[in-house]
């Protein structure tokens, strides 16, 4: 009869080649890769046309006629029906900053929504004659 410290040990390294002749595989993974989502953005040609018509895309810009200012010449009664309309507090000086002025023209262009750009643009430039030919103009640049 052995010992039993070498039973002990006889026993460990049995159990030692055992594990290194008989296959050992790792647990198969599946992996859903997510790749980043690149955000919906359909304003985007809309908005580069109406600042390239309306500014040359100058955010500074001010237009002491119709008192229309930034980039999207904003003019005091749409930046004070914005205001009612989200109870908002932006000033006149508040549309030189871009972030503002595309915060003001999205509020508006959602309300017709990303499928008729011509009805947005005739919107925000106002009624008459002009604004066939200014959609014309940013239709060109869309």
């Amino acid at each position: 009869m052995m010992p039993y410290n070498i039973k002990k040990t006889g026993g460990i390294i049995l159990a030692l080649i055992l594990l290194s002749v008989s296959p050992v595989s790792a647990p198969s993974l599946k992996l859903i890769t997510i790749a980043a989502s690149v955000p919906a953005e359909p304003y985007k040609r809309l908005i580069h046309a109406i600042g390239m018509v309306e500014t040359k895309g100058d955010t500074l810009s001010f237009n002491p006629v119709e008192n229309a200012v930034g980039y999207f010449q904003i003019r005091p009664i749409k930046l004070k029906d914005y205001n009612a309309q989200t109870r908002s507090r932006y000033k006149m000086n508040d549309l030189f900053s871009y972030e503002v002025s595309e915060k003001i023209f999205l509020y508006f262009a959602e309300q017709i929504g990303p499928n008729d750009l011509e009805q947005i643009a005739k919107k925000w430039n106002g009624s008459g004659r002009m604004t066939i030919n200014y959609w014309n103009r940013v239709k060109r640049l869309i």
